[in-house]
C-alpha cells in the first residue's frame, strides 16, 4: 500500500511539473487570467458595498462578515479551479476525440488521471488574495479564531471542495451519453456565485434546494460561521459532512456506471 501511495505522488509531482511548464510557456495568459479573476473578485466585494449602503445587516450577518463570506467564498472556488475545473471541462473532449482510450489503457486509476491531470496555477495566486481579504475582514471585526476554528475552517473546505467536484464531475460524465457536457458543467460552475451570499438571505424551495440537492449555500456558509463564531452546535458540522460524503459516494457509483458507455475511439 506504501509503495502505491508513493508511485501516485511520484505521478501526481509529475503531472505538476507538466502543467508549471505549460503555463510558463504562456506567460501572458497566466498573467491575464489572474488579472481577470481579482477583477470580478473586487466586482463581489463592490456588491456588498452597494447591498450595505442601503442595509445595516443581511439576516444576523453585518457588512464586515459578509465580506469574510465573499473571500472564504472565492478561496474554495479558486481551490477548487486550481485542482478540478479544468480536468472537469475537458473531460467531455477527452470521450469525443476518444483519447480516454490512452488513459484507460495506463496502469494507474483512471478517474485519478482524469480528474487530476491539469493543475491551474494562477487559482493559487487568486486563492491568496482571497485569503488577504478574509485576514482584512477579520480585523475589522476584530475576530480571533482559536487554532480549533483555523483548523475546522480548513477542514470544512476541503469537504466543500469535495462536495462542488463530486458534483461537477457526475454532471461531466453525462458527456458518456450526450459526448458533449461542456455546458451543463459551466452552469454549475456559475452556481457558484450564490455561494457568496448569506443562506439567511433566501427562503423556502429556493434555499432548500441550494442547501441540500446542490449545497453551494452550505460549502461556503458553515466554514465562515466557524470563523465568524456564529455556530453554537455541531449540526452544521455534520450535515456539511453528510453531504459531502453523501455525492462522494454518488459520484464513484456514477463514474463506475458511465465508464461502461464508453465505446471508445476505434468502435
Amino acid at each position: 500500500m506504501f509503495t502505491k501511495i508513493k508511485r501516485y505522488f511520484a505521478l501526481y509531482a509529475a503531472l505538476w511539473k507538466n502543467s508549471v511548464t505549460r503555463e510558463m510557456a504562456f506567460k501572458g495568459n497566466f498573467i491575464l487570467w489572474i488579472v481577470v479573476e481579482l477583477l470580478w473578485f473586487g466586482l463581489q466585494i463592490c456588491f456588498v458595498t452597494v447591498i450595505f449602503s442601503q442595509t445595516d445587516s443581511v439576516g444576523s450577518w453585518t457588512k464586515w462578515q459578509m465580506v469574510l463570506l465573499v473571500g472564504a467564498s472565492n478561496f474554495i472556488q479558486q481551490l477548487y479551479q486550481a485542482f478540478f475545473l479544468t480536468n472537469c471541462t475537458n473531460l467531455s473532449e477527452l470521450v469525443r476525440t476518444g483519447k480516454l482510450d490512452f488513459f484507460l489503457l495506463l496502469p494507474v486509476n483512471t478517474r485519478f488521471l482524469v480528474s487530476l491531470r491539469v493543475v491551474d496555477l494562477g487559482a493559487f495566486v487568486n486563492a491568496l488574495f482571497a485569503v488577504c481579504v478574509m485576514v482584512f475582514a477579520a480585523g475589522k471585526l476584530n475576530l480571533h479564531p482559536t487554532a480549533g476554528q483555523f483548523a475546522g475552517f480548513g477542514a470544512l473546505c476541503l469537504v466543500g471542495i469535495l462536495i462542488h467536484y463530486s458534483l461537477m464531475f457526475i454532471l461531466a460524465t453525462i458527456c458518456f451519453w450526450t459526448v458533449r457536457a461542456q455546458g451543463i458543467v459551466w452552469g454549475y460552475y456559475n452556481l457558484f456565485n450564490i455561494a457568496r451570499m448569506p443562506d439567511e438571505a433566501f427562503r423556502g424551495a429556493f434555499k432548500a434546494v441550494f442547501t441540500f440537492a446542490l449545497p453551494v449555500l452550505l460549502v461556503s456558509n458553515i466554514p465562515t460561521r466557524v470563523l465568524a463564531d456564529k455556530i453554537n452546535t455541531p449540526f452544521a458540522w455534520l450535515v456539511l459532512l453528510g453531504v459531502g460524503v453523501f455525492w462522494a459516494v454518488v459520484a464513484e457509483w456514477f463514474w463506475r456506471i458511465s465508464i461502461r458507455r464508453y465505446t471508445s475511439a476505434s468502435s
